[in-house]
């Protein structure tokens, strides 16, 4: 089940998913919808966090890209830096950056959560 719904959208942000969307050869359409789902799990993952056990929070801190994920993004970056990507890569290549995007978030709130509980001591730069 869907519900339609109609947005007034900044010119810059409509310019950037339509953008995207021709980039990876994807409905705009999509695209939206991808990216208001990944925020709202995002938020909630964020709320839940406090919540998770000790094990579970330095579990999050310690996440990353499985090695074959973690390999074919770096491939499909370096082909794009060279101009070779097909409109499938280019799929992929949005598909593996969300999911690092993601991990990434994750670990983040992970590591703040575990400072803020005393488990590890504080980044320094």
């Amino acid at each position: 089940m869907s519900t339609s719904i109609t947005l007034n959208l900044p010119d810059q942000l409509y310019r950037r998913a339509q953008n995207l969307a021709q980039l990876i050869n994807r409905d705009i359409n999509d695209i939206l919808i991808e990216a208001i789902n990944l925020s709202f799990i995002q938020t909630e993952d964020l709320s839940r966090v406090d919540s998770l056990s000790d094990q579970e929070v330095i579990r999050l801190t310690q996440l990353e890209m499985e090695p074959n994920q973690d390999e074919r993004l770096s491939q499909l970056l370096e082909q794009q830096q060279a101009g070779l990507l097909n409109d499938t890569e280019r799929g992929e290549l949005w598909s593996l950056m969300q999911i690092y995007q993601t991990l990434l978030l994750q670990k983040a709130q992970g590591l703040n959560e575990a400072v803020h509980r005393g488990l590890i001591q504080p980044l320094s730069s």
